[in-house]
């Protein structure tokens, strides 16, 4: 007896150990694929950067600037009511204060969390972790990241994404979980669907996979199903509480119910369709490039990529006719998975225009449906020892995921190409050649444009008023930028002298961003041929050459630091004649000079004085005066 009793204490301690041990494993697996992910997710994203926010993202930031807390998670009376989001955004923003260069970081780190749950959901499916890894990977490769990736507003995509691939996981499992009368996880997914609703509007079409899950269960319990009715219930009501209304606002400031088109909706999901298979299906400025224009071998990996795909769900549609008596589970579960990839093509086809963002999601959807698939097909050839025969569908897997990298580097590469990825490099580099070269001396400057004009509706770089009054507030810890503006000029000319408190930009439409000409500029208008400093100071004998303003006037003041003596003088040349003596009567000394408007003239001055106790001479000659112009 106290053989079998410590026999059985040993086994016990054993079988512990043995866990303990699997469980570690499964950690450092775990803990090497997040690794791995990350590492690619930060190199296929490494072209992306923010530095400037403007448009969606600057309003955004505008609101979390200026409003409080309660009034920017619950715009009560706006067009949209993303309370989720928005309470997202505010601690984002928060965290990030005036860094707007981790904007691009944390939407990686955020899509990197997205890429290691799919992995996660793909490895249970297929029961097989590097099938998991192939769809974390394709996933992060993917070009349709591009806005979760590029875009302040991206953390609104990846929430809504995280919480509908929920939902479906959710389903899946309540789907599966035969005879089970644990429901936590339908009602989880309840609770996220509610979430989902408050994150992005358009993901209140997924309602109708609860009541498919429930029928077929053939569930009866009426609270089961009075649950996602009721959410949904309860989300129109807090919209129309909020909003006014219970219909979705279409993109680009549109209402759904006034451009809904039944034969452009019909178009737009049979272009997703074509996305998911690596096929881009719409303009140019939507997607980069149109597939009629891209080159024969990315059309020729997307073919043989796609007949990888084929052949997996040919192979699924054989083993279901082949096994239709006990295939019940496989069909439900299928048809889970298509009314997902259905409801989100479907609410993404109902507005102005499909954009890649929001075939992202489907995509998702889609890679967990074929890790699914492939888990169907192997599962019995696992379990009965013919695991070769499996061999052959885990390398149509590998061989899609590897074909189809190419092709997305190659759209990525026309990332420049898309919708508002111009602008969106335009305002980085305002962004770098003002805050970012001066730093917190920018406040308080005027930031002057010069616009190099072209196309036949004006300026392409063009602000308008409100990004002009906002963009530099984004950097100051006090969120006002006071006394900073951004002006902009057909002609440097109108500037005057160049002073201090003035950074000068020139338009560079031919590299998409400004340059900045402040020197160039200060010595055109004002040059010192000697004697002469930048600070103001001059020399007893100085040399300058100065361009007048529009005005045509040239406003002279002079100031001597030190104690006025008697017969202090200063001469003033023009063009080496003479033009004006001036006996300083006082530590200023104000005079003007009148020439054409823009002409440049010579000046010289000569003084019978210098500071006597000054600590530096920066020429031969010794310090006299300062010296402060004006030609405007």
């Amino acid at each position: 007896m106290k053989e079998q009793q410590m026999t059985g204490v040993h086994d016990s301690w054993e079988d512990k150990h043995r866990k303990r041990w699997q469980m570690a494993g499964r950690w450092r697996n775990d803990l090497l694929a997040a690794l791995l992910l990350a590492c690619f997710a930060f190199w296929i994203n490494r072209g992306l950067e923010i530095r400037g926010l403007y448009m969606d993202d600057l309003y955004l930031w505008s609101c979390y600037g200026e409003q409080s807390f309660w009034k920017y998670v619950f715009p009560i009376g706006s067009t949209r009511f993303r309370f989720l989001y928005y309470l997202m955004a505010w601690l984002e923003l928060g965290l990030i204060g005036t860094h707007i260069d981790w904007i691009v970081p944390i939407n990686i780190l955020l899509n990197t969390g997205l890429a290691f749950t799919l992995y996660q959901m793909a490895r249970k499916y297929s029961r097989s972790s590097y099938v998991g890894m192939l769809c974390g990977f394709a996933f992060l490769a993917s070009r349709l990241s591009y806005y979760q990736i590029g875009q302040l507003y991206g953390l609104m995509e990846t929430m809504a994404l995280w919480m509908a691939l929920g939902i479906l996981y959710l389903l899946c499992e309540f789907l599966n979980d035969h005879g089970g009368r644990d429901y936590r996880g339908f009602y989880a997914a309840c609770g996220l669907y509610f979430g989902v609703c408050f994150v992005h509007e358009r993901y209140m079409v997924l309602l109708p996979l609860f009541f498919l899950a429930l029928l077929c269960r053939k569930v009866r319990r009426w609270h089961l199903w009075a649950a996602p009715a009721g959410t949904f219930a309860a989300v129109q009501a807090i919209r129309f509480l909020a909003i006014g209304s219970v219909m979705p606002a279409g993109t680009g400031r549109t209402q759904v119910a006034e451009t809904f088109s039944l034969g452009d909706a019909v178009w737009y999901a049979l272009s997703q369709v074509a996305y998911l298979f690596g096929i881009n299906a719409g303009p140019d400025h939507l997607n980069g490039q149109n597939f009629r224009q891209a080159p024969s071998w990315v059309m020729i990996l997307i073919v043989a990529a796609d007949l990888m795909l084929l052949a997996v769900l040919a192979a699924f549609l054989v083993k279901l006719v082949q096994e239709w008596r006990h295939c019940g589970s496989y069909l439900c579960t299928s048809l889970l998975f298509m009314g997902f990839l259905a409801g989100c093509i479907a609410c993404s086809s109902v507005t102005i225009r499909v954009e890649m963002r929001w075939v992202y999601v489907s995509y998702a959807g889609a890679l967990l449906y074929l890790s699914w698939m492939y888990g169907v097909l192997t599962e019995k050839m696992i379990k009965q020892g013919t695991w070769m025969r499996a061999v052959a569908f885990l390398a149509m897997l590998t061989l899609y995921v590897i074909l189809m990298l190419p092709v997305e580097l190659y759209y990525r590469g026309l990332y420049p190409r898309l919708y508002f990825m111009p602008d969106q490099q335009r305002y980085n580099s305002l962004a770098e050649e003002t805050y970012g070269t001066y730093k917190d001396e920018i406040f308080g400057k005027t930031i002057y444009i010069v616009r190099n004009g072209y196309g036949a509706e004006g300026n392409a770089y063009d602000m308008e008023d409100f990004t002009r009054d906002t963009f530099l507030k984004v950097f100051d810890k006090g969120r006002k930028a006071e006394n900073t503006r951004i002006v902009h000029l057909d002609d440097v000319r109108e500037i005057g002298l160049v002073t201090d408190d003035m950074v000068i930009l020139q338009e560079d439409p031919a590299h998409n961003c400004y340059q900045n000409i402040t020197r160039a500029v200060r010595t055109m208008k004002c040059r010192g041929i000697y004697g002469y400093y930048e600070d103001g100071w001059i020399d007893e004998n100085a040399r300058i050459q100065v361009m007048a303003g529009s005005q045509g006037v040239i406003e002279l003041d002079f100031y001597y630091p030190g104690e006025i003596t008697r017969d202090q003088w200063i001469m003033i040349y023009v063009n080496e004649e003479p033009q004006a003596y001036l006996e300083l009567r006082g530590a200023q000394t104000h005079t003007i000079i009148e020439t054409e408007p823009y002409e440049t003239l010579t000046l010289d001055f000569r003084t019978n004085f210098y500071v006597p106790d000054a600590r530096e001479q920066r020429g031969e000659q010794r310090l006299a005066v300062v010296l402060a112009m004006k030609a405007d």
